[in-house]
């Protein structure tokens, strides 16, 4: 594993676990944080058109752009359930990044900016 990609892994660690101690710090609820954790992934959905759409629907569903543009409105609302959706969508990211699975490539989802998912 390349150094940029260590680092990229490892600040995936810290996107997950910065955004669950702000998740739990307000007291938010642990079943909703397990139960949605994975719920980003029926992004994946595109795959069973083909490759482009796959790639184009992983990594909306992917990039820290969302959830970083969700924060604005959330700083005027101060919305409990906005703050929640945007630290468990953080939490998702990081996690999927610190695992390997980073922004697809069209060439395929085990094709990521993260390297090749799986054996070599």
């Amino acid at each position: 594993m390349s150094l940029p990609i260590l680092v990229q892994r490892l600040e995936g660690v810290a996107i997950l676990l910065s955004s669950a101690y702000v998740y739990f710090d307000q007291n938010l609820s642990l079943v909703y944080f397990l139960l949605f954790l994975f719920a980003f992934d029926v992004s994946m959905l595109g795959y069973m058109i083909n490759n482009k759409l796959g790639a184009i629907s992983y990594n909306i569903g992917h990039s820290l752009t969302i959830p970083v543009i969700l924060v604005v409105p959330y700083l005027f609302s101060k919305s409990e359930l906005l703050l929640g959706f945007i630290c468990i969508w953080f939490a998702h990211i990081g996690l999927d990044r610190c695992l390997g699975y980073g922004l697809k490539l069209e060439a395929g989802f085990k094709h990521t900016h993260l390297g090749n998912i799986g054996k070599k």
